[in-house]
């Protein structure tokens, strides 16, 4: 921390009902931000129908939220370090009401394409910001007890999502474009809320922003992701797109890594990484996107196609993976609290998820819904253990200037585990899926179920070919299981070596102003601060 950014006036700690209170907006913004990720799942199919896209557009639309919110972490982050972060809040929601507007009155694919664009950047600064906020209002030893708010409002956004928009789109006097409004009265709530309860001082600094590494960074992830997106869909794995895509990538982010070790304040701080606790973190954090992300996102097709379960049914199957999410990061949070230690309900959760995926690989398309729902409960016990508590560690062990850095960071390997291991698992499906119809119906399977990427309608096909094209889905499924197993062992690793220390008992606007009270003593002459409220 420079001589500028030192304060007089330290920041008193927040009590529970003020905590609480400032929560609730952060809650009504993080359940917009899953909303908008979740409420399409089952309303894509007549959106691109009515709006006469191709399936190269239905995959675009779900892409580029995606895409624009992982690219866009590290930046909201980096900000929330220099500027206001209730208003950088506010107005990562004020982005994703326009695009949620604009998406709602779209009578294109292009514009829709674009709004979801603007939607992504409002949920990357909503995924990155409110835990960024959490660490600075409310110190380490009490977050814990916090996390199962979360954990609630991400079963709740997870689970209520695709039941919502498929209510909307066979609701003959709403349909699908309420998919995209009702999530701007929650945002609008949200701003509200963050106005009248969050209040942050921030302190007047002279800043640089790193325009070049941002351009840099964004770009290169991006054509990361749109090979891993589009690659074995929409050309080969081995093609002209993917080496244009990979080697400008990768040259885009050495280049990414080149600016950022020069410029004064660089967007991802490459000295966080010298921190063995970040380092350990962000590693797991990766591993744990794509064990888990890559794994579960195929769970609903496997219930309609290999179980032959409806839309809605479906998406009340997974309740068991989240409510053992839900329980253990609520459990594990309020024991965390009260005792300070850590480690070991990271160490568990590595345990758990790698066993409940090991689980997951045995099933095939008889599996029961009771042995289905303990495994995806198990494997909901792991996940919950290790997400919130990896960011815990990480905050609890970097100075309180660099938190929002570190927590954007590890967001940020996390989205970009999930985004990469649902590319590659979705090609692995596909290519199994090919291979199990081509065995029981030789080449006729293949054009009936593996070289096309369309889902199946399994309510005009045969019962003989029915029950072939369940039997391949089913072992296609445990596969992608089976295939994420050894991610999660190796996070399981990674967790292992993180040293536990005790956690801070205050907050991280206290932390700022004790760091800013040592450059003083020090002998550099702070400025006046300028508090914003």
């Amino acid at each position: 921390m420079t001589a500028t950014e030192a304060s007089d006036q330290a920041p008193t700690s927040m009590n529970n009902r003020q905590i609480l209170q400032a929560m609730s907006g952060l809650m009504a913004g993080m359940f917009v931000a899953i909303l908008a990720g979740t409420v399409v799942a089952n309303a894509l199919p007549r959106i691109i129908a009515d709006l006469g896209g191709s399936q190269s557009a239905y995959t675009w639309v779900v892409t580029s939220e995606l895409l624009a919110m992982t690219a866009t972490v590290p930046l909201w982050g980096k900000l929330s370090d220099l500027y206001n972060k209730k208003l950088l809040l506010q107005l990562s929601l004020g982005m994703f009401v326009v695009g949620s507007l604009l998406a709602g009155f779209s009578q294109g694919i292009e514009l829709l394409i674009f709004s979801r664009v603007m939607q992504g950047i409002g949920a990357g600064g909503l995924t990155a910001l409110a835990q960024v906020v959490m660490a600075a209002i409310i110190p380490p030893r009490r977050l814990g007890k916090y996390a199962g708010i979360f954990g609630a409002v991400f079963a709740v956004g997870t689970v209520a999502g695709p039941l919502v928009g498929g209510v909307m789109v066979d609701t003959s006097w709403l349909g699908w474009r309420w998919c995209f409004f009702i999530g701007v009265p929650f945002a609008l709530l949200a701003i509200a809320l963050l106005q009248r309860t969050l209040h942050l001082p921030t302190v007047r600094r002279e800043v640089k922003i790193d325009y070049l590494g941002a351009f840099l960074i964004v770009a290169g992830v991006s054509a990361i992701l749109i090979w891993t997106s589009l690659a074995g869909n929409q050309f080969d794995w081995a093609s002209w797109q993917t080496a244009v895509l990979t080697g400008g990538g990768a040259l885009l982010l050495v280049a990414a890594v080149s600016v950022e070790a020069r410029v004064p304040e660089p967007i991802i701080p490459l000295d966080i990484f010298r921190n063995r606790t970040v380092t350990l973190t962000t590693i797991a954090s990766l591993l744990v996107g794509v064990a888990m992300f890559g794994g579960t996102v195929f769970l609903s097709q496997y219930f309609q196609i290999a179980l032959g379960k409806s839309p809605t049914v479906a998406g009340l199957m997974g309740l068991p993976m989240i409510l053992g999410l839900l329980v253990a990061s609520t459990i594990a949070g309020q024991i965390i609290s009260a005792t300070g230690k850590w480690k070991i309900y990271l160490v568990a959760g590595g345990i758990i998820m790698t066993a409940g995926l090991a689980l997951l690989a045995t099933i095939d398309a008889n599996t029961g819904f009771g042995l289905l729902s303990l495994y995806m409960a198990i494997l909901g016990v792991g996940v919950g253990l290790l997400m919130q508590n990896l960011v815990l560690a990480a905050q609890n062990d970097v100075p309180a200037a660099e938190l929002g850095a570190a927590t954007s960071v590890l967001s940020f390997f996390r989205s970009m585990g999930g985004t990469i291991g649902t590319s590659v698992l979705g090609a692995i499906l596909a290519n199994r899926v090919a291979s199990e119809m081509a065995k029981s119906l030789g080449t006729e399977g293949e054009a009936a179920g593996g070289s096309s990427h369309a889902v199946p309608d399994m309510t005009t096909l045969p019962a003989p070919m029915r029950e072939i094209v369940e039997n391949a889905y089913g072992l296609a499924t445990a596969e992608l299981f089976l295939v994420a197993t050894p991610f999660a062992a190796l996070a399981l690793l990674a967790v292992v070596f993180i040293k536990e220390k005790p956690l801070k008992t205050t907050s991280g606007m206290e932390r700022l102003a004790e760091e800013a009270k040592q450059t003083v003593a020090d002998g550099d002459k702070p400025s006046s601060p300028t508090p914003v409220s």
